[in-house]
């Protein structure tokens, strides 16, 4: 496979990616099938902060429209993979080296269609060092923190009513969807691509990722757990009726279903936007613990 870059890294003092060398030359080529088993086990070293890329590849695989992007990679000389990332709708990054951070940065520059950069804070710091000068804009910007789960679990009342969605509710979850969605980014999907939103709402229903509790014909409480594997399950989404809020149906569905959850995954994980005190009381009510520190940059489409 032909490289699509390649650039030569010098020594970076005490960069965190620095990876020992004086200097090495890095290659980033474009990732398919073949490359499945070795890229989740690059991007399982660190399973709760590659959530994201994880989730995409155990549910399309690495090359599918339903991932919204491409997968590339970054190896050294002999073909070490040094960074995987996901350049597209989502820009996310999984990177060991500085060089790869640069490499990545000058490729989503000339890609120039994504909606947001999202990983670790100081990854994000040093990406966006390479990326400003020439990419998008940005529209807004979020300081976010990754929180986890882990046993033991407290145990809650039993909520006998929460169970994954049907298709036949996707008209309950889609404006409660697309009006999470507009609460983090400022953008209402239902007006800039209402088919392919409902789509990807259908889809996500209808691989049992969506999770409700719907009494009377009215949706009380939704998430949706967007990776599920044995090393992690990574849920965002997470909405409760405002009118049914304080009267602790939030608290039991989210204990019930995070024991749900590490019945098989050894950690359940998500992220909650930092100014965003009352949801962040309320995960730590629930046992989620900080783990670090995550930027999300919703960027101005560039118009061509």
């Amino acid at each position: 496979m032909q490289p699509l870059a390649t650039i030569r890294e010098d020594a970076f003092g005490a960069s965190p990616w620095a990876i020992g060398a004086t200097t090495t030359t890095v290659t980033m080529s474009l990732l398919d099938s073949r490359h499945e088993a070795e890229v989740l086990a690059f991007l399982e070293e660190r399973p709760v902060h590659t959530f994201g890329m994880v989730g995409f590849i155990k549910t399309n695989g690495i090359v599918s429209p339903q991932n919204r992007g491409s997968f590339l990679a970054c190896r050294d000389e002999v073909g070490h993979v040094l960074g995987v990332a996901l350049i597209g709708h989502h820009i996310l990054l999984e990177i060991r080296t500085h060089a790869a951070i640069e490499a990545f940065a000058k490729l989503a520059r000339e890609f120039g269609g994504a909606h947001l950069v999202l990983a670790e804070q100081e990854l994000v710091e040093a990406f966006w060092s390479y990326y400003a000068d020439g990419g998008q804009s940005p529209r807004r910007f979020c300081r976010e923190l990754l929180l986890e789960q882990r046993w033991p679990v407290e145990p809650r009342e039993a909520v006998p009513g929460l169970r994954r969605a049907t298709l036949d509710e996707l008209e309950l979850v889609v404006p409660v969807q697309a009006q999470c969605a507009f609460d983090e980014s400022g953008i209402d999907p239902m007006q800039t691509d209402p088919e392919g939103f409902r789509q990807r709402c259908a889809q996500r229903i209808d691989l049992g990722k969506t999770w409700v509790l719907i009494e009377d014909g009215r949706l009380i409480f939704k998430a949706e757990v967007i990776t599920e594997t044995s090393l992690v399950s990574y849920l965002e989404g997470v909405w409760v009726d405002p009118q049914q809020r304080g009267k602790g149906h939030g608290s039991r569905c989210l204990s019930q279903l995070g024991t749900t959850l590490l019945r098989q995954s050894s950690s359940v994980c998500l992220l909650v936007n930092e100014k965003a005190s009352s949801a962040r009381a309320f995960y730590q009510k629930a046992g989620y613990r900080f783990i670090s520190y995550y930027d999300t940059v919703f960027l101005n489409r560039r118009v061509h």
